[in-house]
């Protein structure tokens, strides 16, 4: 079949697109920049790729009519405009517009468990969402999820940091809040099962795992998984801001994200039933089958997608084209090079640099200058990266955004997403036998002039040490 997949770059699309390709579907996959697209090798004869801002109506032209089906997985849970959800409602309308006019016989969306009637603005947001889609001329199969529990996704990475960081925990009273988490192979096995299957259209059904916690048992259960000893005291004076800034500091999420996942926390996400179970014959797997999956992915090194590699995980939102070209008009640019001994050597250390693996040189810098960022609101150097060895367009790494990574050519350039006066590129390039590294800044007014002069005299020290480490 032919199945229009939307949010293709997202922790759940992500997952889905093998799933289906490897079902012998053909795909077409719905991002904004084909620039921080990957597709596995074994699945592009069966993989058609369209640019589409669903914000854009004009751009929506490019959706063939031949489609059987359509997955919708467009959110943002951390986006950083205030009127996000009128957004979210914009792109539902120009969707249904352009699916009215095609053969599409479903839609099947991914949303939230809204069963509280006192909703948070992100859970009432995914609510109009459905409303929305249920006026199409199609069928639409609307599933609804709690906490995701798998590699890579913002739930499992804010308790392993909490768990991880933390030996005693003072904690806000929402913690007391009860959930139905639900593992990300379930998630996948509900989507797919449910494709063109008319015991689903027109219907919402609740998904999760058999288990019901409240978040202080997930995450004392994440601890027992670990075989750590943790102590978690909840106090009623936390307000929604304070929670917010305590994930942030402690985590590796963004300000935005936190502050969405506390207003959310703060309603129970319980499934007001189990019927899907039944029609899909599915039976999800438990909270601590989930987490042993989930933990040997980490550390397998085998993490398909995750939260952070989202644009909206930092402060890029433009396509990423736009910044490919490192600029050389009005930047102050710190070149430095050195002669290779063993090619493969310098690219496996080049592709492996950031996260677990550091900078190589001058690493408690490099921390300080993540906590400043954090201190002033940005996204600091907690993300890591999501893979210990491969890097690909679009992922987060620290706090950079990797703008091209080609491992053939041996060049690499990142741009800066921590806050700054200014834009920033770090880039590598091997040409023959010798290894380019350079630091560019385009300053923004006098503050940004300050700034380069103020970290220049850093610059010898950390990227001479790194360029070294990086030969030998």
């Amino acid at each position: 079949m032919k199945i229009l997949l939307t949010g293709a770059t997202g922790y759940i699309g992500k997952r889905i697109l093998p799933l289906l390709a490897g079902q012998g579907h053909d795909i077409i996959c719905c991002v904004r920049d084909k620039n921080r697209f990957n597709c596995p090798v074994e699945y592009q004869k069966n993989v058609t790729i369209i640019e589409v801002d669903f914000l854009n109506q004009e751009t929506l032209t490019v959706i063939p009519e031949t489609i059987d089906a359509a997955y919708y997985l467009i959110h943002s849970m951390s986006g950083s405009a205030a009127n996000f959800d009128e957004l979210e409602s914009e792109s539902a309308l120009n969707f249904v517009h352009r699916l009215n006019k095609t053969k599409a016989k479903q839609v099947i969306y991914l949303s939230g468990i809204i069963n509280d009637k006192s909703l948070s603005k992100h859970l009432s947001s995914r609510k109009k969402v459905e409303e929305i889609l249920n006026t199409g001329t199609f069928p639409t199969t609307t599933l609804r999820a709690g906490i995701i529990v798998g590699s890579g996704s913002a739930s499992f990475e804010i308790i392993r940091d909490l768990v991880n960081k933390l030996p005693v925990m003072i904690t806000p009273k929402w913690l007391n809040t009860k959930c139905q988490p639900i593992a990300i192979p379930d998630v996948l096995e509900f989507l797919s099962k449910s494709l063109l299957n008319p015991v689903t259209y027109n219907q919402s059904f609740d998904i999760g795992g058999p288990d019901i916690l409240t978040y202080k048992e997930m995450l004392l259960g994440f601890a027992e998984a670990k075989k750590l000893k943790r102590w978690i005291f909840t106090v009623p004076i936390m307000t929604p801001k304070l929670s917010s800034y305590w994930l942030y500091f402690v985590t590796s999420t963004s300000y935005r994200l936190a502050s969405a996942l506390v207003s959310s926390m703060k309603v129970e996400v319980v499934c007001s039933d189990n019927k899907i179970n039944e029609l899909l014959h599915v039976t999800p797997m438990t909270y601590k089958k989930a987490l042993s999956r989930a933990l040997i992915k980490v550390d397998e090194d085998k993490v398909a997608s995750s939260w952070k590699d989202s644009l909206i995980s930092g402060r890029f939102n433009s396509n990423m084209s736009e910044y490919l070209k490192v600029p050389k008009k009005d930047c102050f640019i710190d070149r430095r090079k050195m002669e290779i001994i063993d090619r493969e050597y310098t690219i496996n250390k080049i592709w492996s640099i950031g996260g677990d693996s550091g900078w190589y040189y001058g690493d408690w810098l490099w921390s300080l200058r993540g906590f400043i960022d954090k201190l002033y609101g940005g996204v600091g150097s907690r993300r890591g990266r999501t893979n210990r060895h491969e890097i690909h367009s679009g992922d987060a790494l620290d706090f950079w955004r990797v703008l091209y990574a080609n491992k053939q050519e041996g060049k690499l350039i990142l741009f800066a997403e921590m806050k700054l006066p200014g834009e920033a590129w770090l880039e590598f390039k091997i040409i023959g036998n010798t290894l380019y590294q350079s630091a560019t800044f385009l300053p923004k007014g006098i503050w940004g002039n300050l700034y380069w002069y103020s970290v220049l005299p850093f610059h010898g020290f950390i990227f001479n040490g790194m360029l070294n480490k990086l030969i030998k």
